[in-house]
């Protein structure tokens, strides 16, 4: 990223919260799924969307000048979707990333955003919850952010099956599952594959209706409680951690990586997806930001790099550890074996 130059460039930062809630009303008021099916002016917009005429003129002035809708015709013609907006922000039968942003962004993770300066400096009194354990605590919590998670969850697992072979895995314990997006995406693509689902007990009842729902009951199954507390099953052949190794202490990812050693046959594999910043820690930007949001409720956490993975894993005695980007500018995915001969640690 290169050092800012204008007073611009600092004015659009600083107002950039701004566009996000344009974008986070957009979805809330429907403009994009009333734009589905083509182009409309703001007599139907109105109409569909249930939102005052002077208000909704200025809302789609807004998502024009982001980007996020087009003119046609202007200035006095209707509005459409951009191709982004047509491709993300459109509902679907499992939900769309709009979900995700109007739900987790905007209800859950803004306002913990809210409280960084005081955790910064070393106060946690006034965060809503003090860590992730706590947050989902509270069933009402842990549903919201499972649920809006689902949605993007799925791509980001099926994307999984399509840059790592698994077909010859059968036992997949997947830490942290949340809604079961990944163990349910990764079984419906390998028949003979079985999952183990470990997350807190109200995250769990979200998922158990998705496996529910996805007819794979007897292929999933689930251990509730704090994946740093609770037993975790062995002769395990995969473990997966997504979007888990950032959500913990530094030692707490040291030990989730010695219990998935532990876990693993000889020549197992783990699996590690997260945001990531580069090692010299100076981007990409969105994961560098993901890192400072988790530290409002992640007590002692870490911007995650690829070395300190790597690391952490060599410490833990895995083997031929590769690094490769994921989501590009966003996420990366590690992988690891356990040696297949291995007497020493068991």
């Amino acid at each position: 990223m290169q050092p800012l130059q204008t007073p611009e460039e600092v004015f659009q930062l600083a107002f950039a919260y701004m566009g996000s809630k344009a974008l986070f009303a957009g979805v809330e008021l429907g403009v994009f799924d009333a734009l589905s099916d083509g182009a409309k002016g703001v007599p139907e917009l109105r109409s569909a969307t249930g939102a005052e005429e002077r208000g909704l003129q200025t809302l789609l002035t807004a998502l024009v000048s982001l980007g996020l809708l087009e003119q046609v015709d202007p200035p006095e013609g209707g509005f459409a979707n951009a191709p982004a907006s047509q491709a993300m922000l459109v509902s679907g039968p499992d939900g769309s990333f709009g979900d995700y942003c109007r739900h987790q962004v905007s209800r859950q993770m803004y306002p913990f955003l809210h409280n960084i300066s005081d955790v910064l400096r070393g106060r946690r009194d006034t965060v809503p919850f003090e860590d992730y354990e706590a947050w989902f605590g509270a069933p009402e919590e842990a549903s919201l952010y499972s649920e809006s998670q689902h949605a993007v969850s799925l791509p980001a697992a099926a994307l999984l099956d399509a840059v790592f072979d698994l077909s010859d895995a059968r036992r997949l314990l997947d830490v942290g599952g949340g809604s079961g997006a990944f163990s349910i995406a990764l079984c419906q693509a390998h028949p003979e594959l079985a999952s183990t689902l470990i997350d807190f007990p109200n995250v769990i009842e979200v998922a158990k209706r998705f496996v529910a729902e996805a007819g794979l009951e007897a292929r999933i199954d689930f251990v509730c409680g704090n994946a740093l507390e609770v037993e975790w099953p062995k002769i395990q052949d995969t473990v997966l951690f997504s979007y888990v190794s950032g959500s913990v202490s530094a030692e707490g990812v040291a030990e989730l990586y010695e219990r998935a050693y532990r876990s693993l046959v000889p020549g197992g594999v783990v699996l590690i997806h997260d945001f990531m910043v580069d090692d010299d820690r100076s981007g990409p930007q969105l994961p560098a930001l993901w890192a400072l949001q988790h530290a409002a409720f992640t007590p002692g956490g870490v911007g995650l790099t690829p070395a300190f993975i790597g690391r952490l894993l060599a410490d833990a005695g895995f083997v031929d550890i590769t690094v490769g980007t994921f989501v590009p500018g966003m996420t990366r995915l590690v992988t690891a074996r356990k040696p297949a001969a291995d007497s020493a640690r068991g």
